[in-house]
């Protein structure tokens, strides 16, 4: 079920994410690649806060509001996504593949899975009329089996 990337895809993306920088006109700084590197590494969609505190160890003078500002940049750039989930603060990923979210109410984990039917379906035929859809993202709300009991 859950979608995550082998050593190989981690250093591709990496690698791309140099790339993507670089092209965007986005200077390739430390900070950045640190963050962006975070969430290559670490599955489980932090938040902002998360992501600073895991920060700290390697990089101690990270602001949070650093953190917060590198990860606008980056997902206005598509390389990373800003995942909405019921609580308050948004959760974070990189950005590799399609796939979408399974979401525990109880625990908050983040899980993705890929549903390849769902990727290859049209959009209903009146939606043409508001405009270009770029991507469909499905999460999913409910309750894991760990937390269940199941």
């Amino acid at each position: 079920m859950a979608t995550y990337c082998t050593q190989q895809q981690k250093e591709q993306m990496m690698e791309q994410f140099v790339t993507a920088c670089r092209d965007a006109g986005l200077k390739v700084t430390h900070q950045r690649t640190e963050i962006y590197r975070q969430l290559v590494n670490q599955p489980d969609h932090p938040t902002a806060e998360t992501l600073h505190k895991r920060l700290l160890a390697t990089l101690p003078t990270i602001s949070l509001d650093t953190v917060y500002r590198t990860l606008t940049t980056l997902e206005q750039h598509g390389l990373v996504a800003r995942i909405q989930t019921a609580e308050s603060q948004a959760r974070f990923e990189a950005v590799y593949a399609p796939h979408h979210h399974l979401i525990c109410s109880r625990c908050k984990r983040v899980v993705d899975f890929q549903w390849p039917d769902v990727d290859t379906l049209q959009p209903p035929a009146d939606l043409a009329q508001w405009g270009q859809i770029d991507s469909k993202t499905i999460v999913m709300h409910g309750v894991c089996s760990t937390c269940s009991g199941s």
